[in-house]
């Protein structure tokens, strides 16, 4: 835990009491402040005052006095019109602020030149904050990784000289962090996303510019109009800019061409990195994650050589275009986080040949804009409520069946990828939610990973 001094001896409202919102409210009682916390939901204000943790309904506190309002990330700052509380924080003059807020404000006051990476974008913030912090730790740093990647960031050791925090942030979070200021920080891309809380895509972006607007060295993925115009004014404004594409060689910054990552400067193109063969780092949008990786490691101060050995052992994000096992000249590959068609593309782009385990509860628009991929689709397995739509998309296109469930799917294609003479991938990308047949994607991913690990002859490459 990482106690919040910066606010000891004052009083603090919180709103908010789920997971992050109840570290937050501990670090603040830790370091001394005076909290008074709620939440819409009665077991939630019952959970945190079980550990000590004063609520009170902030409809009737004394605003003026509280010197900030924290308030939890998922709970609506702007749109589609703001919480409650937040009118209330407003129509007293209190500044409203979020857990990353405090972090950052609680950096600057310990140890101001403690590295921190600070990671956003639309795509690819978990595989890259992952990336960055296997790279750190590989290199012998003492690294701390959290934020929206799954670990409060409250929760993270404190700040200390030599300590690197590697922090994804989403647009909830940099809403509410007005001082955020990286050693380097990461925009990777922007396409529409959770427009239902910021209105419009320009304020979506706008959002987002902040958290490299603040940054030492401010890194930005330049494929996009959006992000291409943030790097252009960042720079005017005065900062070091690193640019960063998949798509198109760079006169100054960091581009992938195949699967070579090379940097130019003053004109001259330098390679970096091959991402030939780590299959974890498999595709273009990798490239652009790993180049993105590359910029920040090199702006704390890690050599090529060190980079070049933490890229070549990087495990993957559990779930995350995963490879799980393999049985002679089959890959098998865990992509249960690709809930819909978008997120399940990056996958069947990476892969030529592909026995491909799809379905479960169907996101609107189902999987037309995948038809691109179809011709690397060898045969399809269709599982839970979605099969029958599926099947009609893929009609004559590809080869397909109606197992049903994950294990049947499993078993068929495996047995189909056996007999095929060439190199493929058993995968599981099943660009729908879980929710018919599972839990949450993580329960039908470790599904999936346990039918393969009862398969005969089968090499497990991570732990089941």
């Amino acid at each position: 835990m990482i106690p919040i001094s910066t606010f000891s001896g004052r009083k603090v409202a919180l709103f908010g009491l789920g997971g992050s919102g109840l570290a937050t409210a501990r670090a603040l009682v830790a370091g001394g402040a005076d909290v008074l916390a709620w939440d819409d939901n009665p077991d939630s204000v019952a959970k945190a005052a079980a550990a000590g943790i004063s609520t009170a309904d902030l409809r009737n506190i004394d605003w003026p006095a509280q010197a900030a309002f924290v308030l939890s990330p998922g709970v609506p700052l702007t749109h589609p019109k703001p919480h409650w509380t937040v009118d209330l924080a407003r129509a007293a003059g209190v500044e409203i602020i979020g857990d990353v807020e405090l972090f950052v404000r609680e950096r600057r006051a310990l140890c101001p030149d403690c590295p921190m990476i600070a990671i956003t974008g639309t795509n690819g913030k978990s595989t890259t904050t992952a990336l960055i912090a296997h790279i750190l730790t590989s290199a012998g740093r003492d690294t701390q990784m959290g934020g929206n990647i799954g670990t409060a960031i409250l929760t993270l050791a404190p700040p200390t000289a030599g300590r690197h925090y590697v922090i994804e942030c989403s647009s909830y979070q940099i809403d509410l962090a007005p001082t955020l200021n990286p050693t380097a920080g990461i925009l990777l891309n922007l396409t529409p996303d959770h427009l239902d809380r910021h209105g419009t895509m320009q304020h979506y972006a706008d959002v987002k510019e902040r958290l490299v607007a603040g940054s030492d060295v401010a890194i930005i993925g330049v494929d996009d109009s959006y992000s291409a115009l943030i790097a252009d004014r960042i720079e005017q404004a005065g900062r070091k800019v690193m640019r960063i594409s998949r798509r198109q060689a760079l006169k100054d910054g960091l581009y992938a061409e195949g699967s070579a990552i090379l940097r130019t400067e003053a004109g001259a193109a330098k390679p970096l990195a091959d991402l030939l063969g780590i299959q974890t780092l498999r595709g273009g949008h990798n490239a652009q994650n790993a180049a993105a990786a590359i910029a920040a490691c090199l702006a704390v101060g890690l050599s090529a050589e060190e980079i070049g050995a933490g890229l070549k052992t990087f495990p993957g994000l559990k779930h995350r275009m995963q490879p799980v096992a393999r049985i002679g000249h089959t890959v098998f590959v865990n992509d249960s986080k690709a809930t819909n068609a978008d997120a399940a593309a990056p996958a069947l782009s990476s892969y030529e040949r592909i026995y491909w385990i799809a379905g479960g509860l169907p996101k609107a628009g189902g999987i037309t804009s995948l038809a691109p991929f179809f011709p690397r689709i060898a045969k399809a397995y269709l599982i839970g409520e979605a099969a029958p739509e599926f099947a009609a998309t893929l009609g004559e296109a590809v080869p397909y069946e109606i197992s049903g469930t994950l294990e049947r799917a499993v078993a068929h294609a495996a047995a189909d990828a056996a007999a095929d003479g060439q190199a493929n991938a058993v995968m599981l990308s099943p660009a729908c939610a879980s929710f018919d047949q599972y839990k949450n994607f993580e329960v039908r991913g470790d599904a999936f990973v346990a039918h393969v690990a009862a398969l005969a002859g089968v090499t497990m490459l991570i732990a089941s």
